[in-house]
């Protein structure tokens, strides 16, 4: 792996004993007996272009049929069969949140299949290798934003925590913008241990923690990277933190005493997808 002289400290090393691969695998948090709805244009056109997506019940307005009438002809013809219906404001009101920006479209469908780590997150030779873990982090709509910038950044998967972490849910998939659908989700029962699976698979461990003594900018860890976000207010625990190689900050301005975490995981996701 390549480093930086200039680097302020050197990471610890690396675990050498992990479990074998394969042993962390996702595990659904339950949805609704009758399944999950999703919302909103992105989320729903996304969602029905993606092919392990099983679709009960596709509802849309007169008004967004028309005016979402050639996307989902595409998706007629390109990805699956469509039976729209035509449902009036009434039947959104009483199937979603009260305050669901649906947008006029709404799908009723199952959770997403198990993601496993040992898979989507496999290191390919000289490529960039960028898996992103959020260390209970709980609030859906951050855990959605999040999801959207680290598809945009290329990151192969998010993983989390079966618990302290929030179920896929239409307010999660709504601030996912459709990257939801893009990028593979992999719940562990212990985050520990997964770091300790992701070192043996090749990749360096880098903490984001504000009061770090290396800058982000500073840090060259070569083309493997897993990031860990903390939580807000309580950051990256004690015991993840000691399953890390190197923990890093941002370079904000002292006037501003930190980011927002999905704010922070964009700007963490750019900087390492840049190097």
């Amino acid at each position: 792996m390549s480093r930086n002289k200039n680097k302020k400290s050197a990471p610890k090393k690396r675990a050498k004993n992990s479990p074998s691969q394969g042993q962390h695998k996702a595990k659904n948090i339950s949805a609704p007996p009758n399944g999950l709805w999703l919302y909103g244009k992105h989320a729903v056109l996304a969602a029905l272009e993606n092919p392990m997506r099983k679709i009960k019940r596709l509802m849309i307005t007169k008004r967004s049929h028309d005016q979402y009438e050639r996307a989902l002809t595409d998706i007629h013809l390109n990805a699956r069969a469509l039976n729209p219906e035509i449902a009036p404001i009434e039947q959104f009101e009483k199937n979603l949140p009260d305050d669901s920006v649906h947008q006029g479209i709404a799908l009723l469908t199952a959770p997403l299949p198990d993601a496993h780590m040992d898979e989507c997150c496999a290191v390919i030779p000289d490529q960039k290798n960028l898996v992103l873990l959020l260390d209970q982090v709980t609030d859906p709509h951050n855990v959605g934003a999040i999801i959207r910038s680290a598809a945009a950044f290329g990151a192969k998967a998010i993983i989390t925590t079966d618990r302290h972490a929030p179920p896929e849910s239409g307010v999660l998939a709504k601030s996912a913008s459709g990257a939801l659908e893009a990028l593979p989700w992999v719940r562990v029962t212990n985050l520990s241990r997964a770091l300790d699976q992701l070192a043996e698979m090749g990749y360096w461990r880098i903490g984001l923690d504000g009061y770090a003594d290396q800058d982000i900018r500073d840090a060259d860890f070569g083309n493997n990277i897993a990031l860990i976000m903390g939580a807000e207010g309580k950051g990256i625990r004690k015991g993840t933190a000691d399953h890390s190689d190197a923990l890093v900050k941002l370079p904000i301005s002292r006037t501003v005493e930190s980011l927002n975490v999905s704010n922070a995981a964009a700007v963490a996701l750019y900087e390492f997808s840049a190097k």
